[in-house]
């Protein structure tokens, strides 16, 4: 019998991050912190224990993080708002169910004074440019019932220049195809009913291209397996309803061995240090996947389904049944 997902070791590992403020790394990655949150949160819904985390304090804590000089929220207190930050802010308050303690008005200005004449969005008002921001703002903008505010058009053209001879999408125009890119362009386009932009056979098989021998996935041709891809690039399959393209089977079987059975937790492959992040991506690519005993992912915006289906948010996406045992 193959290993299995350590669920309870896995909740009590989220549960005792951040627990040792005294720990020099926890002060390292401060800038990571509201992310880091929303990583927890959201890996603790799909193995079903939402509640493991106290709902007043987290709450709490991402209300701190709010910069009112620019109307959105940062990474920590005194840290300054940035669009990816305030994404994740966004979606750990509704998922707490806690979306009327902002000021949406002030988030919606914030997020549209970031967009740039070609498109593209700035994480912040420092000007640096990605697609990744390009999709923090869309899914923000959806996510708070504004979409309407968007320069649609505008934002689509910059995607589709970003757009590769291999069906995949780069950091920003005539950079290389990288699937973390692909999949913040293709749920852009998702979210803004666009995916006639995507060559989607091309891109499914540059997607299912990324499975090595031993059943993980790497980001680019060439490079290592990391379990982050799971999510990466099941989740642009899912949007395009390419699942069945991969061998589900011995990619199950990689994100499962990347656990850490002592601790908990999951890493970015066998045999490495654990974290939140590769926590939540090898949970969320096993949800994709159909394990058992998991609740469903939207893989547009990593968020519950049920939540996003009850927003009337779902888009066309489809991820591999779930199996009973």
């Amino acid at each position: 019998m193959g290993l299995t997902l350590d669920i309870p070791l896995h909740v009590k590992y989220i549960q005792a991050l951040g627990e040792n403020k005294d720990d020099l790394v926890y002060h390292l990655t401060a800038h990571l912190r509201m992310n880091a949150i929303y990583w927890g949160l959201t890996a603790l819904c799909v193995m079903n224990h939402k509640n493991a985390l106290n709902r007043e304090e987290m709450i709490d804590f991402v209300m701190s993080c709010w910069d009112d000089e620019a109307g959105a929220f940062g990474a920590h207190p005194d840290h300054d708002a940035h669009l990816h930050s305030t994404l994740s802010a966004i979606q750990i308050l509704l998922m707490q169910n806690a979306l009327d303690r902002v000021d949406v008005p002030r988030v919606v200005k914030y997020i549209l004074s970031l967009q740039q004449p070609s498109g593209v969005f700035a994480g912040d008002h420092s000007g640096e440019v990605d697609t990744r921001f390009l999709c923090c703002a869309v899914l923000a903008l959806s996510l708070l019932g504004h979409l309407h505010e968007l320069d649609v058009e505008k934002t689509v053209g910059y995607i589709r220049r970003c757009r590769n001879f291999d069906g995949g999408f780069g950091a920003r125009e005539g950079a290389e195809s990288h699937a973390a890119q692909v999949f913040v362009c293709v749920a852009a386009l998702a979210v803004l009913d666009r995916l006639d932009e995507v060559d989607q056979d091309m891109l499914g098989w540059w997607l299912a291209e990324r499975q090595l021998p031993n059943g993980g996935l790497n980001g680019r041709p060439e490079k290592l397996e990391d379990v982050c891809y799971s999510f990466w690039v099941l989740s642009a399959m899912s949007i395009l309803n390419k699942v069945p393209w991969l061998n589900a089977e011995k990619l199950t079987a990689f994100i499962l061995s990347a656990q850490d059975l002592e601790q908990g937790g999951i890493a970015d492959r066998p045999g490495d240090q654990p974290d939140v992040f590769h926590t939540l991506f090898g949970v969320a690519g096993l949800s994709l996947l159909g394990y058992p005993g998991l609740d469903d992912l939207d893989p547009v915006y990593c968020m519950p389904a049920r939540l996003i289906e009850s927003m009337g948010l779902r888009k066309g996406w489809k991820a591999l049944p779930r199996r009973a045992s």
